[in-house]
């Protein structure tokens, strides 16, 4: 997802609503989640994102130069979506939100402490990553990888 809110780089940590909602473009990604501090906590600990305006309903992440958004449930109840949320997890089943600029074996040496549940540890993949599956509290499943290093040859 990108925003283009003005002139230049949009300043997440004081952006307010309307600007921020008006300049999203592309996808978007937008996880409901019951404890919003906790995601965030578990984000910034394994994958080492950023959030922006924190509060206990909402935030603004960044992943390099993605964005994206967290929000609490309780901040959905007129929303159709929130009535199809299973009661008990995991929520995310069927989407992998694929991080292709972290560290797989960093992000499973950190996950267990910030409340991530490793799926799969990190293996090399055919496709060329080094990638690992990492479930949050919530879960959402997150594929960490990086590229495989070449070989000279």
């Amino acid at each position: 997802m990108q925003v283009q809110a003005g002139v230049g780089r949009v300043d997440y940590d004081t952006v307010g609503a309307a600007e921020f909602g008006a300049g999203l473009r592309g996808i978007g990604l937008n996880l409901l989640v019951r404890d919003v501090p906790r995601q965030i906590a578990f984000l910034e600990a394994v994958f080492g994102m950023k959030a922006h305006q924190p509060t206990k309903d909402f935030a603004i992440i960044t992943y390099y130069d993605q964005v994206f958004q967290v929000h609490s449930d309780c901040t959905y109840h007129s929303n159709p979506v929130l009535a199809l949320l299973p009661e008990s997890p995991p929520r995310g089943a069927g989407i992998e939100i694929r991080l292709y600029n972290s560290d797989p074996d960093a992000a499973c040496a950190l996950a267990p402490a910030a409340g991530g549940t490793i799926l799969q540890r990190p293996m090399d993949k055919p496709h060329g990553l080094r990638e690992a599956y990492v479930l949050c509290e919530n879960g959402y499943a997150w594929v960490v990888s990086r590229p495989l290093e070449r070989k000279a040859g």
